[in-house]
């Protein structure tokens, strides 16, 4: 099929310098040159009604910048279908059109549908195959001219036979988010791309807990084998999370001959992670070889940490939290609430709802895109947070429940508090830190058997 080049193209009338790399697509700060092409796509969503409607139900867009002959332009695209569409003018083209109604794809799903009605064991089978067929059509370039289809890539990237087996092939709508589609098209059209951008648009959805406007990396489950594979022959910016992070010193608040209470701060691992040795483990095993770390805060969530002296020690907390009965009180700064929520918040009848409450929202790992969380009623872990305003911004948390983002989730999402935590750059916009603190904690001694409150205030208060 033949795109006009010119109606994708949109030239940039700037003086604003190009990266010497590419842009690192699943962590970056977007480049000024495409927070410029991102506002051009946000006014032309806003001035086209159709578009508009549907991208405010949440959608992603992204942009990437390009090198031409006349100067730097920029290209735009949306990820999967907008308005039941992928052939608007102003975006790049898919992959592959799998839309067109008498083509190979359409029609066989009619036929399929009219077997489902006769036999379903037999329709299963004709779908996995159409699917299968879909992912070949996907001829992938990479910036070196070659080319390969989705489920070698997809193959190729998971070739041990353990990651083989848990991951054989893409899951559906691989290959239509706005990475590949703006890559593609700019090798081509023989563009060389020079920086990259991707930016929310809209609404939370329930699979997407995403802020209007926020910037955000790639997905990594579907996006990262065909990125990988796209982005050989560019040069490509490190991978900020593989060059470490400041070794910042840990805070002891208490220390007896069988533990201490430390104050972990923000931006430090509880344990060593996948890249990144230096955590508070680390440390405490440099001072006692035997030591425990307790439980665990995320890495941007500051506050105290129990660690264990010994093993017996370790196992004996380990049973309190088994049994709930270690407690804690989390102090978080909310970004700036809605008016609508405002205005709930003010309004008499609402005030006691709004001072202190109860949010359950079970929780689950998104596959597709680790590390976030996913709040899911069917599949979804129970997790449970009461909360109490301190101010109309600061709020007092207490989990029930020990979830991986709980708090960060339950802040965030639309049937919880509906406004994320100040700094949450998963669930809401970035700041110099994560405003969540550990601020006190509650437990039983295991040896003494003295009931045990450690507390240490919130440094951003």
């Amino acid at each position: 099929m033949y795109f006009c080049t010119t109606m994708k193209l949109h030239p940039l009338h700037t003086d604003i310098q190009k990266p010497e790399r590419f842009t690192y697509p699943f962590c970056y700060e977007p480049h000024p040159l495409c927070q410029l092409a991102a506002k051009e796509v946000q006014a032309y969503i806003a001035s086209h009604a159709e578009i508009k409607e549907d991208a405010d139900k949440g959608k992603m867009f992204g942009v990437l910048v390009v090198d031409t002959s006349e100067g730097v332009s920029f290209l735009a695209a949306y990820s999967g279908l907008l308005a039941g569409r992928n052939d608007w003018d102003y975006f790049v083209p898919p992959v592959y059109d799998a839309q067109q109604p008498d083509g190979y794809f359409k029609t066989k799903e009619r036929e399929i549908s009219q077997t489902s009605a006769i036999k379903h064991q037999t329709s299963k089978q004709m779908s996995q195959d159409l699917q299968l067929w879909l992912f070949h059509q996907y001829q992938l370039l990479n910036a070196r001219g070659e080319t390969k289809d989705l489920v070698d890539i997809w193959q190729d990237y998971y070739d041990r036979p353990k990651l083989r087996k848990k991951f054989p092939l893409p899951p559906g709508g691989t290959g239509d988010c706005c990475a590949p589609k703006l890559l593609q098209y700019a090798y081509q059209q023989h563009l060389r791309p020079v920086c990259m951008a991707e930016f929310w648009w809209g609404q939370s959805t329930k699979e997407e807990l995403r802020q209007h406007l926020n910037y955000y990396p790639a997905c990594r489950g579907k996006c990262k084998p065909i990125l990988t594979w796209m982005l050989q022959g560019l040069d490509v910016d490190v991978n900020p999370e593989t060059l470490g992070f400041p070794h910042l010193e840990v805070k002891t608040i208490y220390e007896d001959d069988a533990l201490l209470v430390v104050d972990k701060p923000s931006g430090m691992l509880s344990i060593p992670g996948r890249v990144e040795e230096y955590s508070v483990e680390t440390i405490m095993r440099q001072r006692y070889p035997d030591s425990y770390i307790a439980h665990r805060l995320d890495m941007w969530t500051s506050g105290l940490l129990i660690v264990a002296k010994s093993l017996e020690v370790y196992r004996s907390l380990q049973e309190q939290f088994i049994k709930h009965q270690v407690r804690k009180r989390y102090v978080a700064k909310l970004e700036q609430m809605s008016n609508e929520k405002l205005e709930m918040r003010n309004e008499n009848e609402e005030m006691k709802k709004w001072k202190r409450g109860t949010i359950s929202l079970p929780l689950r790992p998104d596959p597709m895109n680790r590390p976030r969380q996913v709040v899911d009623l069917e599949h979804g872990k129970r997790a449970v947070t009461d909360y109490e305003f301190i101010s109309p911004d600061i709020i007092a948390l207490y989990p029930q429940t020990g979830r991986t983002h709980q708090l960060r989730i339950h802040c965030a999402h639309p049937e919880g508090l509906g406004s994320p935590i100040k700094g949450d750059e998963l669930y809401g916009t970035k700041a110099d830190r994560l405003y969540l603190h550990a601020e006190q904690i509650w437990f039983r001694h295991p040896v003494t058997g003295e009931d045990m409150h450690l507390i240490s205030p919130a440094p951003f208060l």
